[in-house]
């Protein structure tokens, strides 16, 4: 699909998307519950879907009712040897450890860009706890056979925090007494600290966490609730970060649905926002947000770096050289993220250095419009298309469903905020 994002004024009110986030980790939370769990206002993204789909074949039934999922499940009962993980990084990173909890053999595999990203973590970390694993030198498909032991062990934590959310997951579902995970340098805490908000909301057991370097399960058994659950997936700040750079550069918007007090990590866009000179407010739970005259920033995006794009969207518009930090963080992301937001906005007239850990962004001078790719990556579809409403032309997106993988009402809401968009197929 190609789409066309006109220059345009935005002024109404939306509803921010919901946390897939959130939304997968409740799908896990839910298949390992015993009994039934109603998630109310789910996400519809792929990766949303694709997890859906993994905890059905891992024995949950899942009924859509539509602003209610039901899903009753009595833990990992697998109903296939196959799960498919689409391209969701967090589902093949989450839930590998999951489907290990049974002694069933399972191949898991995913598509995209997923193939290429590196899983050398289970084939380090699998063999200490019992699980048999072979992988294709470090990438998928992964063909595993449990069942999983909950032991001390050390993992690395640099590369993503996504595959300790998934042992704690496990671990918990195991019954984990006195072990502990040691971690070495872990990233992106908040994503960690929302895992263990999930894990208590479903009464399951967490450990007692040592300043992110050692979770650690105690020596007391723990009898999880069954029954029916209910649990609302809050809104998603990754996908809302977009709404609100828009706000920024493009008109007054107001903003519906956001925890003020969420642990996402994007909710740090706020801070992007108030520091650019950007108006912003917050009334009864509704955000607003406005221009003003912007400025340069600084902001460090090493414990979240899914907002590089938008911030790189902010930054064009800022009067200066605006600094980002974090960019190692962007390497094994759907595109090498760094690279891909210095070629898409370099074709918008935008500049951007790329000095080891560091992105500077020299912004202010105005966009063009131009043609340009997502790369299959759907942060970058959406940076581009937020970036175009202060252009100075019309910008062209190719690949533009990529922004299904976590927002795929993201056109349809830029139409409800006031934006020219047209979509047309290839």
């Amino acid at each position: 699909m190609i789409a066309t994002i006109h220059p345009s004024q935005i002024n109404k009110s939306i509803r921010a998307p919901r946390s897939k986030s959130d939304m997968q980790r409740a799908c896990a939370a839910a298949l390992l519950h015993h009994g039934t769990t109603r998630i109310h206002d789910p996400g519809r993204s792929n990766d949303d879907l694709a997890a859906l789909d993994v905890i059905a074949k891992l024995g949950a039934k899942v009924m859509d009712q539509g602003n209610v999922i039901e899903i009753s499940s009595e833990g990992v009962n697998p109903v296939s040897d196959q799960l498919h993980c689409g391209e969701s990084g967090l589902g093949i990173r989450m839930f590998t450890p999951i489907a290990a909890l049974s002694s069933q053999p399972i191949v898991i595999s995913g598509s995209g860009s997923l193939v290429k990203r590196p899983m050398n973590f289970f084939d380090e970390i699998f063999p200490q706890l019992d699980i048999k694993i072979q992988s294709d030198h470090g990438k998928l498909p992964l063909s595993i056979n449990g069942p999983l032991i909950p032991k001390t062990i050390t993992v690395d934590g640099s590369l993503s925090s996504q595959f300790l959310t998934g042992l704690l997951m496990a671990f918990s579902a195991a019954g984990a007494k006195g072990v502990t995970i040691h971690v070495k340098d872990l990233k992106s805490k908040p994503y960690i600290d929302l895992t263990l908000s999930v894990l208590s909301a479903f009464g399951m057991k967490t450990p007692w966490v040592v300043q992110y370097e050692q979770f650690v399960f105690d020596e007391t058994d723990h009898v999880q609730p069954t029954g029916e659950f209910d649990y609302e997936v809050e809104g998603d700040w990754s996908g809302a970060a977009f709404l609100f750079v828009a706000g920024a550069i493009a008109g007054q918007i107001k903003i519906e649905g956001m925890m003020a007090d969420s642990v996402q990590a994007d909710r740090k866009i706020l801070e992007a926002i108030v520091d650019s000179g950007a108006q912003l407010k917050l009334e009864n739970g509704i955000y607003e947000v406005s221009p003003a005259v912007l400025k340069a920033f600084t902001f460090d995006a090493t414990e979240c770096p899914d907002l590089f794009p938008p911030l790189v969207a902010l930054a064009a518009y800022c009067k200066g050289t605006s600094v980002i930090s974090g960019a190692s963080r962007l390497t094994h992301k759907e595109s090498n993220r760094a690279l891909t937001l210095q070629d898409v906005f370099g074709k918008l007239g935008i500049q951007i250095d790329l000095e080891g850990d560091i992105m500077k962004i020299h912004g202010g001078h105005g966009l063009q419009g131009a043609e340009v790719h997502s790369h299959h990556d759907h942060r970058i579809a959406m940076a581009a298309a937020v970036a175009a409403l202060g252009a100075s032309g019309p910008v062209t997106i190719g690949d533009a469903e990529a922004i299904d993988k976590s927002y795929p009402e993201f056109y349809i809401d830029l139409r409800r905020l006031g934006a020219e968009v047209s979509l047309r197929k290839y």
